[in-house]
């Protein structure tokens, strides 16, 4: 164990003094970085972007994936000696060594601060205890034994690598995170989705677009996810590079000194390609395995594949689409039945204009009483007679627009 930090610790390239003071100060490019190291150390480093890449090997352009202010795609990128992850409100990168969370002071990202800080420093100390037990276990042991031993040694088994224990952390708080949203999204969003079921109103209407606009934004937003870990598990080679640990220790038995990493380092800094010294053997190293063992990898990715697989089925669940399948039909019976009373009006109004037409027709042909001191029963009789037969077409009208289906 002591030779295993101790070879961990040359990992990371020691810079001169003035550079370690100039990454201190708060010039341009200096951020508040959250540094969590293998051995569950904890710090506050304000680093300039140099200083960074010098120690995670990555790009410049992969240092901007992480940055607070700007907005990237979700993405698990993975590089020589470091994976970069933007996931959400989840932007970290991962090495060997250490863990470096950019903002550490953000609200949104306290919960996930709090998990890397704790959980980090107690599997360190579950490990150390568990190599401690792990010592204390008897080499010489008749065969009779043999059976404990082997039980003994299952209980202490070896634990996930540094890198996979801090991913699991930054796919968990995505995952608890998408969760809760998906949670409160149902908690609003049924209830509502019952009153307007109730009563089709203006109001719930309103309700359930300005939720049915988040429901799509979450969805997209949990779809971005499940496809970036999709397509992790669907490249066992670039599986197979996220194995840091392994890495770095393949590199130390082949003889990479830490000049040459350094050299790989500076490489970085100038904006170069990394596929020179480290960067082409490890690629000729990771070649050579046709099928590499990404088991563990693999099943830590699966689970929360699954997980997040299962938030995805919630969002699409069936009773939106039902709702709204039921809320379709009820506007179109809605507009159907407007359009019955609009035809019974139209009717109606062309049977009075038939009536009115009649009546001034023969109002010029009858006899007005008031000229010859006559009566006024002519012109009732005419009147009287042209109301009833216009009644009396309405009503035939309307029965045969029911006959031909037209009125329900």
């Amino acid at each position: 164990m002591g030779d295993q930090i101790e070879l961990n610790r040359r990992y990371i390239p020691r810079l001169p003094s003035q550079t370690q003071t100039q990454s201190k100060r708060k010039g341009a490019g200096a951020r508040t970085w959250l540094v969590v190291s293998k051995l569950g150390q904890v710090s506050v480093e304000e680093l300039g972007k140099q200083t960074v890449m010098r120690r995670t090997g990555i790009t410049a352009h992969d240092l901007r994936v992480v940055e607070p202010e700007l907005s990237y795609p979700a993405a698990v990128l993975r590089r020589e000696r470091a994976v970069v992850v933007n996931l959400e409100h989840v932007k970290a990168i991962v090495t060997a060594e250490e863990v470096l969370v950019p903002n550490p002071r953000d609200p949104r990202i306290a919960s996930f601060v709090y998990d890397l800080e704790f959980k980090l420093s107690a599997d360190f100390s579950a490990t150390m205890t568990r190599e401690k037990a792990m010592e204390q276990l008897p080499t010489d042991t008749p065969p009779e034994a043999s059976g404990s031993r082997r039980e003994a040694k299952m209980r202490y088994s070896k634990p996930l690598p540094f890198e996979f224990r801090a991913l699991e952390i930054c796919l968990q708080s995505v995952c608890k995170s998408l969760e809760s949203e998906t949670s409160t999204l149902e908690e609003e969003a049924y209830p509502t989705l019952d009153q307007l079921s109730a009563k089709t109103s203006t109001n719930n209407l309103k309700r359930v677009r300005v939720i049915k606009g988040r429901l799509v934004s979450l969805t997209g937003r949990v779809q971005k996810v499940r496809n970036e870990f999709e397509h992790i598990l669907d490249d066992d080679m670039d599986m197979a590079q996220m194995y840091l640990t392994d890495k770095l220790a393949t590199l130390q038995h082949e003889g990479v000194s830490e000049d040459e990493m350094d050299d790989d380092a500076d490489v970085i800094l100038l904006g170069t390609d990394i596929n020179e010294n480290m960067s082409s053997k490890c690629s000729t190293l990771f070649a050579s395995d046709l099928k590499p063992n990404v088991e563990e990898l693999e099943m830590l990715v699966g689970s929360y594949f699954v997980e997040i697989e299962g938030i995805l089925n919630k969002l699409s669940t069936e009773y939106v689409h039902d709702t709204e399948d039921y809320i379709n039909i009820v506007l179109d019976d809605k507009q159907n039945q407007l359009l019955r009373m609009g035809l019974v009006i139209s009717t109606a109004s062309f049977m009075i204009t038939v009536a009115i037409v009649a009546i001034g027709f023969l109002s010029i042909n009858i006899r007005i009483p008031l000229f010859d001191f006559g009566t006024y029963t002519q012109w009732y009789e005419a009147f009287g007679g042209c109301v009833v037969c216009s009644v009396f077409l309405y009503i035939m009208a309307v029965l045969v627009f029911k006959f031909l289906g037209l009125l329900g």
